[in-house]
């Protein structure tokens, strides 16, 4: 697996690609703050450990870049440790967040359980391709979702949201589900992450031409209906 680190304290860069390299990762630390883009499709790396503080444009501006060309896993790993900041970075497309200080045996943790998540035992690749309920197919390969010849595409959050309301069509599902479906570690996510991202999925479908189908359910959390379907 390869791993690309986005971090400009050489020192924190050193210690975080010794320790990888121990689990047999193979390992690239950024070399020029101006072509973090160029360096990412070159290595084309499995995940990102991404600092937010960096020369010329900060981390989320360099996720939000990353994003749009790939789904990898985007760990941030920063100083920053407002619940704001924290938010940000999910909205932005991010993974997970550790703050600084941190224990090497955390990242590694979180490291481990991106890469099983997407790549391993519970790999996307190992899902049924396609669901398909009265014209919207959400491709589970690509991590698209299509209705009346229009395609988008969709974050690895957003895909997991997507999938487990159309797996569980017309039934809620509580908001504490929802965060651990996306969240191995609740401790850093504030109320207003999960709602950020039921907001892009909300509006994904929106693009789509389908609307007001995942309703807020007062006290209890979210529910997607087919009525998108129904004339």
């Amino acid at each position: 697996m390869r791993i690309y680190i986005v971090e400009d304290d050489p020192k924190i860069a050193g210690i975080l690609r010794d320790s990888l390299r121990k689990y047999d990762y193979e390992v690239a630390i950024v070399k020029d703050f101006h072509k973090i883009s160029e360096e990412f499709t070159a290595f084309d790396p499995q995940l990102v450990l991404l600092d937010i503080n960096l020369p010329r444009f900060d981390g989320f501006y360099w996720c939000r870049k990353i994003r749009s060309v790939s789904n990898c896993p985007i760990l941030f790993i920063s100083a920053r440790d407002s619940g704001m900041d924290q938010v940000m970075a999910i909205e932005n497309g991010g993974d997970d967040y550790v703050t600084k200080p941190f224990q090497l045996e955390v990242v590694l943790a979180k490291i481990k359980s991106l890469l099983r998540r997407v790549y391993g035992e519970y790999a996307l690749e190992k899902q049924t391709k396609l669901i398909e309920i009265q014209g919207l197919t959400l491709d589970t390969h690509g991590l698209e979702l299509s209705y009346h010849n229009q395609t988008t595409g969709l974050s690895k959050k957003e895909f997991l949201l997507t999938k487990a309301f159309m797996e569980q069509m017309n039934h809620v599902l509580s908001r504490e589900y929802l965060l651990e479906l996306l969240w191995d570690d609740q401790q850093f996510v504030d109320d207003n992450t999960l709602s950020v991202n039921i907001t892009r999925v909300r509006k994904k479908l929106a693009d789509l031409g389908i609307k007001d189908v995942i309703e807020t359910v007062r006290g209890a959390g979210y529910k997607m209906t087919d009525k998108w379907g129904q004339n």
